[in-house]
């Protein structure tokens, strides 16, 4: 049950990041870039330890999911810089 739940959070993940992949190319903004490759690396995340049987209570887990969060933040913190520092 625990790998069919991972796999219906993976197939969301990656939908989710080929949904932010095609704003992202209609309108070339980092923001939609940065959500796609979080999502992307969720849903990489997810399976992973599908595949390998094992649990998510390594450090290694935590900070996958930290770096994948860290990309929104980063997005959003970026998005909201005034435009003269954005370079």
């Amino acid at each position: 049950m625990n790998n069919l739940l991972a796999g219906a959070i993976m197939m969301g993940s990656l939908v989710i990041a080929l949904f932010f992949l095609r704003f992202w190319r209609s309108t070339r903004d980092r923001f939609f870039l940065y959500f796609a490759l979080s999502f992307f690396i969720q849903g990489a995340h997810r399976l992973y330890p599908a595949l390998r049987d094992e649990g998510e209570d390594s450090p290694l887990h935590y900070l996958i999911r930290l770096a994948a969060y860290g990309l929104i933040l980063w997005a959003i913190w970026e998005k909201n810089m005034p435009q003269k520092t954005r370079g």
